[in-house]
């Protein structure tokens, strides 16, 4: 095991991790990185374990490996948030982010493919990513929020800017923290607009959202947990169903031949997209934080312990999933954990599942073959997000 080395910013492994994957959950289950001081795991059954246990396994210390130390619970974040605290907040996003409200945007989702996809009838050559995928998620979650549709590509540009990456300094930016300031200003707005004039949108049903917590108090989210969940919604809304599309560009042109039977037969999508999200996970690692020591495989995880779940992994493991390195669309059996489980399962999830449908059918419609110029793809790297920020198509 002496060669056995894992680390989230090695661009190196992360371009052919598989192998390294395979080796960590054989070889070691529970893996310690001395030099960026985390356990990971990375077997499915623990990443699915890890999940449902907030007690031990806490979020409030951060999910991303480069800010996680400090207490960021008190940023009133969902995602930072254990119970008790998460359940109440949960609960009030619940009552306005429904499946009915997911469900009735998939008119709009149409619309939104149609106009972006369009333009490039009769070309010989388009980029996935650049041209669609990376547009299409925060278009999308601008018309769930109700934002107005002459705001809602000034909102992508800006949007765009909270996801730039600084050589040497990674996502959290100078610029990066100007766009996020940015749109919670314009978030603020909206929100004080719908309090004089409510709409038929996810702000609205976000105001007026009301339950009863768990000390029996009745009350609505605060301004504050209403921008910070709209900024949530952005965040891993619109970067990871952008790498979702560009992975699925990728997999689905070396597997032309499932690729064929999704544009014969779209009742296949739905099934299609869950094999997606388990063969090339875009979310692939998460961040928890040990609440008390922890043994696991033989090996003790000391309380106040990074621990960073492998869900990519997870999601090749042999344990769970029959031939786990086959992409295919007809497998049935285990679920993958993608959206994680447990508290923080995916809220956005069902929109997701949504839109990814949705453009892979529009897609295909349009463009029912073609090749990756891999010569001119380009991968993103960050340790949390994995997929392509350039994947050009020969259709």
């Amino acid at each position: 095991m002496a060669d056995l080395y894992w680390d989230p910013y090695d661009e190196e492994i992360e371009r052919k991790p598989y192998e390294v994957w395979r080796r960590l959950r054989d070889e070691a289950p529970v893996y310690r990185n001395d030099q960026h001081d985390f356990y990971a795991l990375s077997r499915f059954a623990d990443v699915e374990a890890t999940h449902r246990d907030p007690q031990t396994f806490s979020s409030a210390r951060g999910t991303v490996l480069e800010i996680m130390g400090p207490d960021l619970s008190r940023t009133g974040q969902m995602i930072f948030l254990d119970p008790p605290e998460h359940a109440s907040l949960r609960q009030l996003v619940s009552r306005a982010f429904t499946p009915r409200r997911v469900s009735e945007l998939e008119g709009r989702v149409r619309e939104l493919c149609a106009e972006l996809l369009d333009p490039f009838a009769g070309a010989a050559e388009l980029d996935y990513v650049q041209d669609f995928g990376d547009h299409l998620p925060s278009m999308v979650i601008s018309s769930l929020l109700g934002l107005p549709r002459e705001d809602q590509r000034e909102v992508r540009n800006i949007v765009d800017g909270m996801f730039h990456i600084e050589p040497g300094v990674g996502i959290v930016n100078e610029t990066a923290m100007n766009a996020a300031g940015e749109v919670s200003r314009y978030i603020g707005g909206e929100l004080k607009r719908r309090q004089d004039d409510p709409g038929d949108d996810l702000l609205t049903a976000l105001v007026q959202a009301e339950i009863v917590d768990e000390r029996g108090v009745e009350r609505r989210m605060t301004e504050q947990e209403t921008v910070e969940f709209a900024i949530l919604l952005f965040v891993a809304g619109t970067e990871t169903v952008g790498r979702f599309l560009g992975w699925a560009a990728v997999v689905l042109a070396d597997n032309a031949d499932q690729r064929k039977e999704l544009a014969e037969d779209s009742s296949l999508l739905p099934k299609a997209v869950e094999e997606l999200l388990r063969y090339e996970a875009p979310s692939g690692i998460q961040g928890r934080w040990t609440t008390r020591d922890v043994e696991l495989h033989g090996t003790v995880i000391p309380k106040d312990s990074k621990v960073l779940l492998l869900t990519a992994a997870a999601g090749r493991d042999g344990r769970a999933y029959p031939h786990p390195d086959r992409f295919d669309i007809h497998r049935t059996g285990e679920p993958h954990v993608s959206f994680g489980y447990g508290i923080h399962f995916c809220v956005g999830a069902a929109l997701a599942r949504l839109e990814g449908r949705v453009a892979l059918e529009e897609t295909l419609k349009r463009f029912p073959a073609w090749e990756v110029d891999h010569a001119k793809a380009e991968r993103l790297h960050t340790s949390t997000v994995r997929g392509y920020t350039k994947v050009p198509i020969i259709v």
